[in-house]
């Protein structure tokens, strides 16, 4: 698939409050064209700069945006750590409210809502993943049709860029991912399965979202003819698992098979 149709697919797979934060790929095609068919005295000028000026400000939305959702995930992350203490204390042996039905009402909410949770953090590493490809593809069509030299110092400078750098959220799904293990009782996991257990509590919206992300990220990270220096790195999944997801039509049957994400995506 080409990278412009992967890109508005995305965007309309994605959350509708994130739709208008990817990167302005067919605009940006445009302003190529314009530059390749400018007179040559004006195309490594004011042309260029306008060029470089609107990949700038494209970098500074993703920045923005990135940031934004890193501070909301920290809170989330905190406010679920003091739900699940708080369940805990309040209904164990010392707590003050025995009842078991009331438990497991906040053990249900509790569980959405980490498994949303975790969801939402892959929608963003996905976020990172496509809107750093958009701009090393932009780049390339650009000094291939001026003959200029932009993509390599661009994309240096882009690989400094927070919303290029994963460690904070990688870590994030990694603790997310260990909540997961604590709230769902091992031994419902063991009768019913994990994937029946995790999926069954899921927003189906997030939850589809989600899976959708995970195969564009392996799609765009996986190797080709056009493979190269600032290609992401393939996805390294265990290939049994990710043949068996990429087969799966039903997302609501494929959920655990991107548990655990951790050490997939670190160093985007």
């Amino acid at each position: 698939m080409k990278f412009g149709k992967l890109l508005k697919q995305q965007i309309q797979e994605t959350l509708p409050g994130w739709r208008d934060k990817f990167l302005s790929y067919k605009e940006l095609k445009k302003l190529v064209r314009q530059i390749s068919s400018a007179p040559e005295e004006l195309r490594f000028s004011k042309v260029e700069a306008d060029f470089v000026y609107l990949l700038n400000r494209e970098v500074e939305k993703f920045n923005g945006f990135f940031l934004e959702k890193e501070e909301d995930f920290i809170i989330k992350h905190t406010e679920l750590k003091q739900r699940i203490q708080g369940v805990t204390d309040g209904f164990g042996q010392e707590g003050s409210q025995p009842s078991e039905k009331l438990y497991q009402e906040e053990m249900a909410l509790i569980r959405r809502d980490i498994v949303d949770f975790h969801g939402e953090m892959v929608l963003l590493m996905n976020y990172s993943n496509i809107n750093y490809t958009g701009l090393a593809k932009i780049l390339k069509k650009y000094d291939k049709r001026t003959g200029g030299l932009l993509r390599h110092p661009f994309i240096q400078k882009v690989l400094q860029q927070p919303f290029f750098t994963m460690d904070l959220v990688s870590d994030l799904i990694k603790e997310c991912e260990a909540a997961i293990d604590a709230v769902f009782p091992l031994e419902e996991r063991e009768k019913a399965g994990e994937l029946e257990v995790v999926s069954s509590v899921a927003d189906e919206g997030i939850f589809r979202k989600s899976i959708a992300a995970l195969k564009t990220m392996q799609e765009i990270r996986k190797g080709s003819s056009t493979y190269g220096r600032f290609s992401l790195p393939p996805l390294n999944l265990p290939d049994s698992d990710l043949t068996h997801l990429l087969q799966m039509n039903s997302p609501s049957s494929s959920y655990h098979h991107i548990l655990p994400l951790e050490g997939y995506y670190r160093n985007g």
